[in-house]
C-alpha cells in the first residue's frame, strides 16, 4: 500500500521542519521523515547546545572581571556533569516545541531512514509513501578524510556529551567548529592546542579578523600550532598524538576533529534515481533548489552552498512559498551574516577586504580599542571593527568586527548592509552612548584607500 502525499521531505533539522510548515500552511498534504532526534544538527548536536557551552564558559571571564568592579569573594568550579544533564533537559524540551509545532501545522512526522526508489517514491522502514514533490534536506555530518586517523577522534557530536573537561585537547582543523570549541573548552580550563595547515584560523575571512582571532586564542592560552600539514593521528598511551609533516608531534589527553562535515547524501538512494552529486558528494541544485531530477529539490548543508542555519531555513521557506504558494521567492546568498561564537565572538557580512579590493577601489574605516568593561577590570581584551565602503560610490560592501556582542552589533548592522546603506548614512546616524556598537557611526577617517583593483596593481 502507498500513502500519498504533496511533499515528502526527507530530514527534520531547522530547514526541513521550515519547508514543510510552510508548505503545510498553503495547503499542502506533507510528511516529513527523520531517523534520528526532530531538531537535526543545530537544535541537537550543533548551534543551540554549543551556545550553551559558550555561555558556560564565558563565566570564567566574568568572574574574573567581577573582582576589578569590587566582588570580593568570587570564586566557582565548573562542573561538566552538572552541565551536561541541564543541556540534555533543555533539548528535550525544545524537541518537545518542534515536534508541537510539525502536529500543528498538520504536518505528519514519520520516523526512520528515508530512501528514494524513484522521483516520486520514497521508502522510510516498511512504509512506501509517493508525493509529487520530494525535498532533501539532509544536511551534513563531520569528515574523517583530511588526515590519517582522524576517525580516532571526537566530533562535535561527541564533544557536546562530555560529562568532564579533559585535561588537555587536541583541536585539529582550522575552521568555525575548530576555533569554537579551542575557545569555549580553553575557558572551561582544557589546555588546548589548535592544529591546521594554513596560516591563520577561519579561512575565507576577512584577514584582519584572522590575525586578531589567532591572537586573541593565544592571549588565552590556546596553543596555535599552524601553518604545518597534519600527517596521521595516533592513540598513545596518555591520549593521542598528531604528526606533523615537518617531523614534529602534538599530544593531548583527548581529541577533537575539527576539520570539517561532509554533505549525508549516503543511503538515500540518490544516484539511482539519477540525481547528480559533485565531487564533494553534495547534491547539485540550481538558484531554485531543483536537482537535476524533476521532482527532487534539495536544501541546506547538503547542496554545500552556504552552510548556515538560517539560509537553509530561508531555502526551505523559498522552495515552499514557490512551489505551493504560488509566490515565486529565491534564496540570496550574497550577504549573509556569519557568527562565529568564540571568546571574543567574530561576526561579519558582506565582502572581505581582499575580495572587494578585486573589483575595484575601495576606502577601509577601523577602530581597534579595549571595551570599557574590559579596560576597568584591567583586562587586555580587544575589540576591533572595520567597515569596507566602494570606493566608488560610497556604498558600505563589508563589515566585520570581533569583540564583545559582535553577533548582536553586526546582526542590527546587516539589515543597513542589505538595505545599500553608504558610509554618509553611518555618518549621519546618531550614536547611542556610552556602547561598543557606537564605533561603527564614528568611524570618520579612512584608514586606508585602495585606488585600484588588486588585480591591477603591479
Amino acid at each position: 500500500m502507498t500513502d500519498d502525499f504533496d511533499l515528502i521531505v526527507i530530514g527534520a533539522g531547522s530547514g526541513g521542519v521550515a519547508a514543510s510548515r510552510r508548505a503545510a500552511a498553503h495547503g499542502a498534504r506533507v510528511l516529513i521523515a527523520e531517523a534520528d532526534r526532530v531538531g537535526g544538527t543545530c537544535v541537537m548536536r550543533g548551534c543551540v547546545p554549543k551556545k550553551l557551552m559558550m555561555y558556560a564558559a564565558g563565566f570564567s571571564r566574568e568572574l574574573h572581571e567581577a573582582e576589578g568592579f569590587g566582588w570580593t569573594g568570587v570564586a566557582g568550579r565548573f562542573e561538566m556533569a552538572r552541565w551536561a544533564d541541564a543541556k540534555e533537559r533543555e533539548l528535550d524540551r525544545l524537541e518537545g516545541i518542534y515536534r508541537t509545532m510539525l502536529a500543528e501545522s498538520g504536518v505528519e512526522l514519520a520516523p526512520g531512514r528515508a530512501r528514494l526508489l524513484a522521483p516520486d517514491t520514497v521508502a522510510v522502514g516498511h512504509r512506501k509513501l509517493r508525493a509529487t514533490r520530494v525535498l532533501i534536506a539532509t544536511g551534513a555530518t563531520p569528515a574523517h578524510g583530511a588526515t590519517p586517523g582522524l576517525d580516532l577522534a571526537m566530533t562535535s557530536n561527541e564533544v557536546l556529551n562530555l560529562r568532564q573537561v579533559p585535561s588537555s585537547l587536541l583541536v585539529v582543523g582550522g575552521g568555525y567548529i575548530a576555533v569554537e570549541f579551542a575557545s569555549i573548552l580553553a575557558g572551561l580550563g582544557a589546555k588546548v592546542t589548535l592544529a591546521f595547515r594554513d596560516s591563520a584560523p577561519l579561512r575565507g575571512f576577512d584577514t584582519d579578523l584572522r590575525t586578531r582571532l589567532a591572537q586573541s586564542l593565544a592571549d588565552r592560552g590556546v596553543v596555535v600550532a599552524a601553518g604545518v600539514a597534519l600527517r596521521s593521528l595516533e592513540r598513545s598511551a596518555s591520549g593521542y598524538r598528531l604528526t606533523r609533516a615537518d617531523g614534529s608531534v602534538l599530544g593531548a589527553e583527548a581529541a577533537l576533529n575539527a576539520t570539517g562535515r561532509r554533505p549525508n547524501t549516503t543511503g538515500l538512494g540518490l544516484e539511482d534515481i539519477g540525481v547528480h552529486l559533485d565531487a564533494r558528494g553534495a547534491i547539485a541544485v540550481d538558484v531554485d533548489s531543483r536537482t537535476t531530477v524533476p521532482g527532487v529539490w534539495a536544501i541546506g548543508d547538503v547542496t554545500n552552498r552556504k552552510n548556515l542555519t538560517p539560509v537553509a531555513i530561508a531555502e526551505g521557506r523559498a522552495f515552499a512559498d514557490t512551489e505551493f504558494g504560488k509566490l515565486r521567492t529565491r534564496m540570496d546568498h550574497r550577504n549573509v551574516a556569519s557568527a562565529v561564537f568564540t571568546d571574543p565572538p567574530i561576526a561579519t557580512v558582506g565582502q572581505s577586504e581582499a575580495h572587494a579590493r578585486k573589483l575595484g577601489p575601495v576606502d577601509l574605516y577601523e577602530s581597534d580599542f579595549r571595551p570599557m568593561k574590559t579596560a576597568f577590570a584591567g583586562g587586555s581584551s580587544r575589540t576591533y571593527m572595520k567597515l569596507v565602503v566602494d570606493g566608488l560610490n560610497d556604498r558600505v560592501l563589508g563589515i566585520h568586527m570581533i569583540g564583545t556582542d559582535a553577533p548582536e552589533i553586526v546582526q542590527a548592522l546587516a539589515v543597513a548592509l542589505t538595505c545599500g546603506a553608504t558610509k554618509r548614512d553611518f555618518d549621519r546616524t546618531v550614536a547611542v552612548h556610552p556602547t561598543a556598537a557606537e564605533e561603527f557611526v564614528l568611524m570618520r577617517e579612512a584608514s586606508r584607500r585602495h585606488s585600484t583593483a588588486a588585480s591591477e596593481m603591479p
